[in-house]
């Protein structure tokens, strides 16, 4: 057991102190630090106030312009309009000028209702024009209620959205609300499962192949059980990765909550999850160590089958594939999670990670179902540990080049010829 603990330490210590390690959680960390302050950061590029951020009206409409302005204010009280005595070509040479943003020209249509023109140097900020329109559309609809004498009762009637509801009869449904929000969270915590277990699952292999390259290997294996020794490395890159994420969900925590002032709830609160389940959480928690465990074993054996360092990408491609086409099949199953061929695929082990977790977020499932894949992943890591420690065993002492089949079929024999 001291070899286990021996293994695992040395694992963490040279992964934490690596520079790969350090750059990555700090860029990531800048990352995050950026998101977070994202509107602050617009802003101060954009200023407050400026004379080129202003758009000028053109009012043809004798006497709209105020009314105008007051509903834009109501849809982005940050948009500022003015009214100029300059000409449309005085105002289109001051817009290419940089003097103005844009200029608005409001004009009434045949039937004496408004309408309106956006000029701009370019319409790629499509978020102007859209509040523009929208209180132009409010002002249009207050206007021909007048024109046709309609009270404010009836205006109300009018514009009020038809009521439609939504009721789900089936065993496994979840209304329109509980299912937006568990959306989200799987959506998100699909991209942590997968990325995760991409990246650490390659630093595991990564880990192996660098010391047997550097023969520190033949010394290892030696004095340490091959099973022992692998799920000690696979353990101490966990922790590794346990760090990361600590580091990195601490900081946003701590980023949102200071320009979220009115965010006062905990830890899920200000993710936006604190009206998920309890269950959900703990189900996205047991996935992601599981997936973690079936591909980091996957990735152990793998490593030890090759002798340079260049050549794990390629051997580890299967597995990565099998990633991939996991969260593409739960990413397409988000919008039908009921469908047959996500029920399927939840069940194949190599898949369940990713799409079993989604069909627990957005389906009300029996509890034997997930408890069905659990137990599956179990014995499927057991089965890979099993087969992976004999490929281990004999792969780390294999030196050569040839296919990854006769690699395996090679680290077998040797493992079997030691007995």
């Amino acid at each position: 057991m001291n070899n286990f603990w021996t293994v695992l330490s040395h694992t963490y210590a040279s992964k934490i102190r690596s520079k790969q390690f350090i750059v990555t959680t700090l860029l990531t960390l800048a990352l995050i630090l950026v998101m977070a302050n994202i509107t602050k950061i617009i802003d101060f590029f954009k200023g407050d106030g400026e004379e080129g951020n202003q758009i000028v009206v053109i009012d043809e409409t004798n006497g709209l312009f105020a009314d105008f302005e007051n509903l834009v204010q109501t849809v982005n009280p940050d948009l500022q309009l003015i009214t100029k005595d300059a000409s449309e070509e005085e105002l289109k040479e001051q817009v290419l000028n940089g003097e103005i943003q844009a200029y608005f020209i409001l004009q009434l249509d045949e039937n004496q209702l408004p309408k309106g023109t956006y000029k701009a140097e370019s319409l790629t900020d499509y978020s102007v024009p859209s509040d523009l329109n929208n209180a132009l559309q409010q002002l249009k609809m207050s206007v021909a209620a007048e024109n046709l004498q309609l009270s404010s009762d009836q205006l109300t009637i009018l514009n009020s959205p038809a009521q439609f509801d939504e009721e789900a009869l089936g065993s496994q449904g979840k209304s329109q609300e509980e299912l937006s929000q568990a959306r989200g969270l799987v959506y998100v915590l699909l991209f942590v499962i997968y990325f995760a277990v991409i990246m650490y699952a390659n630093m595991i292999a990564m880990e192996v192949a660098t010391e047997k390259s550097s023969r520190v290997m033949e010394i290892l294996i030696s004095s340490t059980p091959p099973i022992i020794q692998m799920f000690a490395k696979i353990i101490g890159v966990a922790l590794v990765g346990l760090t990361q994420l600590v580091v990195w969900l601490g900081a946003g925590y701590v980023a949102i909550k200071r320009n979220l002032d009115e965010m006062t709830g905990g830890f899920f609160s200000v993710f936006g999850f604190e009206s998920t389940p309890l269950s959900t959480i703990i189900y996205a928690i047991v996935f992601f160590l599981l997936g973690f465990l079936l591909y980091a074993t996957m990735a152990a054996f793998l490593g030890s089958l090759v002798s340079r360092i260049e050549d794990v990408s390629q051997v580890i491609n299967p597995m990565v594939w099998l990633i991939i086409i996991g969260f593409i099949l739960a990413v397409n199953g988000l919008g039908v999670p009921d469908a047959s061929f996500v029920t399927i695929t939840s069940y194949i082990p190599f898949f369940t990670p990713m799409i079993m977790f989604m069909r627990v977020g957005l389906l009300d499932l029996p509890f034997w179902e997930p408890i069905l894949g659990i137990v599956i992943m179990i014995i499927t890591i057991v089965l890979l540990a099993v087969f992976g420690a004999r490929v281990y065993k004999g792969g780390v002492l294999m030196y050569g080049n040839t296919g990854a089949l006769k690699n395996i079929k090679k680290a077998l024999q040797l493992t079997k010829n030691e007995r």
